[in-house]
């Protein structure tokens, strides 16, 4: 199986749907039913499943997998990542202001300024739109950011950072005694 950094997060299982083995998907695939497309899906302990058919339904879509026959297959799936390797994703296809979710894993938050703010942690998906999870630099605390050019308006993959320009509200000000600003 590839390392954890090889490997690209296609979906998210969720609950069983009907009593022969499909399971709701969480696709994070451009297409949603293009989550097959890609070859075998892996879990992080290694497992393997081979998508045999996809069909769309709401926010996400109903995968029968090859290997899941029973619906209590289909339950102990729930919540179960699935993965691809790099490799097998196209890059070519990408366009120039397109990249993979995982690629921010890991990268410096910066100011305008270029003072460090964090270390992005996670990049979740909640069903209002992808938020940043970032590690604030000198605290245990992490805060939540919604992924929005506003809010990150510079991608430097090359020099691994993300620029950061917090919303006011989450910013601590000083307290100014109730006088007027």
């Amino acid at each position: 199986m590839a390392q954890r950094e090889d490997l690209v997060l296609m979906g998210v299982v969720g609950a069983p749907h009907g009593v022969k083995g499909q399971v709701r998907v969480k696709s994070y695939t451009g297409d949603p039913l293009a989550i097959g497309a890609y070859g075998p899906l892996t879990t992080k302990d290694g497992r393997t499943f081979e998508v045999a058919d996809v069909q769309p339904s709401k926010n996400v879509v109903v995968v029968r997998f090859k290997q899941v026959r029973f619906r209590d297959e289909a339950e102990a799936l729930k919540g179960t990542e699935l993965f691809v390797a790099r490799d097998q994703l196209p890059d070519d296809e990408l366009e120039e202001d397109e990249f993979f979710v995982e690629d921010l894993l890991g990268m410096t938050v910066i100011t305008e300024t270029g003072d460090k703010f964090g270390i992005i942690q996670d990049v979740p998906n909640y069903g209002a739109g992808d938020l940043v999870e970032v590690k604030l630099i000198g605290s245990a605390k992490s805060e939540l950011f919604a992924f929005e050019a506003a809010i990150f308006p510079k991608i430097d993959f090359e020099a691994g950072t993300v620029v950061i320009v917090p919303p006011g509200e989450i910013i601590a000000q000083p307290e100014n005694d109730g006088e007027a600003p």
